[in-house]
């Protein structure tokens, strides 16, 4: 569904984060007991120590503190495995179910605006953007709730031992949390810069890649390497700011832990000695003062690793607000794309329809067109007069500004394209995107409908003989064959043909047509878009466009 433009990046995150919440308050819980421990074992090494030096007892008689020592240690270590799975867990489910909701998300958009964004950038969004995600559920957020936690676990401890001492920690505690919070707007503004130069590098970088044939050609592959590094660098001096006021919030956090380390020390040292006569000083031992010492590192460790972290929250709230853009692009409305034909026999009927794109306006309608079983519906009119808008109507691939669309229930449409998409696989992978569990046998059929048969037979490896991207290794015309084989292996009843001899040699271009007219005679709809005056023979009725308007309905023979 779409998402109100208005959500923010952190409400969005918090909502993904509630669905988990089980995971990540296990993973909260089990820091806080590794804390609890960690609180543990520091009381337990500075007892051992004052019974050694204060009491002079026999490193016998502490066989049992050692053992529970090692006990405690190996019990905090189990807990932070705990924590670390916990938090690994609910990211990768989160991040499972982001990645379905972005792609939910495109299909409900239609191929006609999910093809307007740049194919790299949607990948980016996928890939980059999502796993961008991962430190701020697995670490960040479950290290938020311990920042706190466990920090007032210890003041309450150095406060029972010494309250002076726990002053002191107080105070320096909520300066860390302030310049972090400073430091982190720029970084999340950096971030989201960071990841919309990326995501332009990726189509720009591609889009060079594709077109290589041709700026060879014009001489101009030095320019476009140049435009490539110049993109590339610029992605870079954005990793490189990103990455100083990452380091610049642990050195803050570092100078205040430092001082406020250094100011405990001085105090407790001073206070053994005997030149601190104010308050709890006079009451210290070697237990109390050691134990404040241990636990003071202790402190402000949690918020150290939060700092680690912020740099994952400035990430995810900037990979955040790029795919909420995306899910925010309106989707086809699901009332125009299903519903009961008027009347039994036919398959889709436009009513009044028009249809209008951003920046153009409308292109088309108002429109009446009706599809029966049966038909071979022939589109014609010159370029721009929107045939292959029609042919998106009738597939619903965009739903109409106005007017209406109905659909025979369960109807199922095949799609050919002047540019027929064809996978980096074999030529049975290719085939397969229309019937997955299709056999070698109805592969080797359909290809023979297609004409394809003689050149399949001339190949060393047949159907399992690799293509490159987007169909290199095949002409223009295998191409279209292609696809048009994929046609005949599915059991579409209605089959939609964007010009489909375009571009082609007069004996593909006769081979692509018999292959037409073996398709109707199959008893299968045709809607062709054409301007070729042989397919304008083979058809049932004819549909004249001219500027987005109907201005002639020709019947067969006509």
């Amino acid at each position: 569904m779409s998402h109100d433009s208005q959500v923010s990046p952190r409400r969005w995150l918090a909502a993904h984060a509630a669905r988990q919440r089980g995971w990540l308050g296990l993973a909260a819980l089990t820091g806080i007991a590794a804390g609890a421990l960690t609180v543990a074992q520091m009381a337990l090494l500075a007892w051992i120590v004052s019974r050694l030096l204060v009491d002079g007892a026999p490193l016998a008689s502490l066989t049992s503190a050692f053992l529970m020592l090692v006990a405690v240690l190996a019990t905090r270590a189990l807990c932070q495995w705990g924590q670390e799975l916990s938090g690994q867990l609910a990211s990768l489910r989160i991040r499972h179910a982001v990645r379905a909701e972005l792609l939910d998300h495109l299909a409900a958009m239609g191929p006609v605006r999910a093809g307007a964004r740049h194919s790299a950038g949607l990948a980016n969004q996928l890939v980059e953007q999502v796993e961008a995600l991962d430190g701020y559920f697995a670490r960040f957020l479950p290290q938020l709730r311990l920042c706190v936690a466990i920090p007032l676990l210890i003041l309450l401890v150095v406060l029972w031992l010494d309250w002076l001492a726990a002053l002191f920690l107080l105070l320096a505690a909520p300066l860390i949390p302030l310049f972090m919070a400073l430091v982190g707007m720029g970084a999340e503004r950096l971030n989201r810069d960071q990841f919309v130069a990326v995501s332009r590098l990726s189509g720009h970088f591609l889009d060079r890649v594709r077109g290589i044939a041709t700026l060879q050609l014009f001489g101009r592959t030095r320019e476009a390497a140049t435009e490539v590094h110049a993109a590339a660098d610029n992605y870079r001096r954005l990793s490189m700011r990103t990455l100083r006021v990452a380091f610049l919030s642990s050195a803050v956090l570092e100078f205040f832990a430092s001082v406020a380390i250094a100011v405990v020390a001085i105090y407790v040292g001073f206070g053994l000695l005997g030149y601190i006569e104010f308050g709890p000083a006079e009451e210290l031992t070697l237990f109390s003062g050691l134990l404040v010492l241990l636990l003071a590192p202790e402190f402000f460790q949690p918020l150290r690793t939060l700092a680690q972290h912020y740099h994952d929250r400035a990430a995810a709230l900037g990979a955040a607000d790029g795919m909420l853009a995306l899910l925010s692009e309106p989707v086809r409305p699901a009332h125009e794309s299903a519903g009961a034909p008027p009347v039994t026999g036919r398959y889709v009927a436009l009513e009044a329809v028009t249809l209008a794109h951003p920046g153009r306006g409308q292109v088309l309608g108002p429109l009446d067109v009706v599809v029966e079983k049966g038909d071979i519906l022939v589109v014609t009119g010159p370029s721009g007069a929107g045939k292959s808008a029609l042919l998106q109507l009738l597939a619903g691939f965009v739903a109409p500004a106005s007017g209406q669309r109905q659909a025979a229930a369960d109807l199922r449409i095949a799609w050919m394209d002047q540019r027929p998409l064809l996978i980096h696989g074999s030529l049975a992978e290719n085939l397969r995107l229309a019937a997955p569990q299709a056999s070698d046998a109805e592969l080797e059929r359909a290809l023979v409908h297609a004409g394809l048969a003689e050149l399949v037979a001339a190949l060393p490896q047949g159907i399992h003989t690799p293509l490159g991207e987007r169909g290199s290794g095949l002409s223009g015309g295998q191409a279209q064959r292609l696809a048009l084989a994929r046609v005949f292996l599915s059991d579409a009843e209605l089959v939609l043909l964007d010009e489909p001899t375009a571009s082609l040699d007069e004996e593909t271009e006769a081979r692509v047509i018999e292959s037409l007219r073996r398709l109707g005679d199959e008893g299968r709809t045709l809607v062709i878009a054409t301007h070729h005056p042989a397919l304008m023979a083979m058809s049932s009725r004819r549909l004249a466009l001219h500027e987005g308007r109907e201005q002639a309905v020709v019947a067969a023979g006509g």
